[in-house]
């Protein structure tokens, strides 16, 4: 089911951009462009045909090919990708949207709801939510009430299940949107007027976070960038959803620093079975891409950050760490450490992971 989804969206894009440049196109055409056989580039078209995602512009007429139109060049969906990764019984719930307004909106009405999810932050398009297991009933409805709300979370096997009740805007998103987006694999839905309910399952990812120091040399180069490249590098394996970077500033006056001693830190959401395969991969794009030897990665599993490993980022900020103490904190809070002498900044980075930004980018701050 999963992989229908992900074709439709895929060649719903395809098609849209088709008819928005040409005002038209063949079967051939998109045969070509998806690299899929005739047969089932027919299938695909005759398929949104019935949906009413796709008209028949003109029938075949002897030698001349079939054309065919998107209906609309409006957004088939305003949510662009649907994850969650899991840590015991927490859940982290990811939805980027096309829109920031929208992240916005439905950030507000999902705290002013309640229910399951217990903190919200937003990134731009990027609405990150703390949930727990479980279930909290909540009242959905007309201003003042929330129009929609996440009423509990469930773990399905390989899957997380989010109960969402919504009204109005929101209840269009759940039954016409949310299912296009990247990351769901299914959604039921259910009527109770004048609110939808419906379950959305997403796969428990796990989550990775990756800090990444002294890859930069006084002749060039610089860490945030690498940083972003391997962000890309990573997202590109299946299975791997990317989810953010972000840059933390470091002790100012460490010495043999290149610049203001920046570290950055980039997350992903990842398919259990896949953890061996980015670990092996990052290391090995860091390595050819750092330009300094003294490149350094810490590696580790999961979103939250234990009071021990916190201290160890402040410690970063305000002393000199050696490396057999950022060796000793990374064996006991689960983290790994490959490289040079970078990897005690990029352990710093990792400690630091979930701050704001306004700590984060300030050296000043040590608790």
């Amino acid at each position: 089911m999963a992989g229908v989804l992900e074709h439709r969206r895929k060649y719903l894009r395809m098609l849209r951009q088709f008819t928005l440049e040409k005002g038209f196109f063949t079967v051939t055409e998109f045969q070509q462009a998806a690299k899929i056989p005739r047969s089932t580039a027919q299938d695909w078209v005759n398929r949104l045909v019935i949906e009413g995602c796709v008209i028949v512009r003109e029938g075949k007429r002897g030698r001349n090919a079939a054309t065919y139109a998107s209906i609309s060049a409006v957004p088939q969906s305003t949510c662009r990708r649907i994850f969650t990764t899991l840590e015991d019984n927490q859940i982290e719930i990811f939805h980027d949207c096309l829109s920031g307004a929208c992240a916005a909106y439905c950030g507000f009405h999902h705290l002013l709801a309640g229910g399951a999810i217990s903190k919200i932050e937003r990134d731009g398009t990027l609405l990150r939510e703390r949930a727990a297991i479980g279930v909290r009933e909540t009242n959905v409805g007309l201003p003042p009430l929330p129009a929609v709300a996440v009423n509990g979370i469930e773990c399905d096997g390989e899957f997380i299940v989010q109960h969402i009740r919504c009204i109005g805007g929101p209840a269009y998103s759940l039954s016409d949107m949310m299912a296009r987006a990247e990351g769901v694999c299914r959604i039921e839905i259910s009527r109770a007027s004048p609110t939808i309910e419906g379950k959305v399952w997403t796969r428990a990812l796990r989550h990775i976070t990756i800090g990444i120091d002294d890859t930069d040399s006084k002749d060039g180069g610089a860490t945030f960038a690498l940083a972003l490249a391997l962000l890309a590098h990573l997202s590109a394996i299946r299975g791997v959803l990317p989810i953010a970077h972000h840059v933390a500033m470091l002790n100012p006056s460490i010495y043999g620093k290149t610049a203001g001693n920046s570290a950055s830190i980039i997350e992903i959401g990842a398919e259990p079975d896949q953890y061996s395969r980015v670990v092996e991969r990052a290391i090995k794009f860091v390595a050819g891409e750092s330009l300094s030897p003294e490149w350094g990665l810490a590696i580790r599993a999961g979103f939250t950050i234990p009071d021990g490993l916190r201290e160890y980022g402040w410690l970063a900020r305000s002393t000199v760490v050696t490396r057999p103490v950022a060796e000793a904190v990374a064996e006991r809070f689960n983290a790994q450490l490959y490289g040079g002498n970078g990897v005690i900044g990029a352990l710093g980075a990792v400690a630091l992971s979930g701050l704001p930004n306004e700590i984060l980018l300030d050296p000043g701050k040590t608790r």
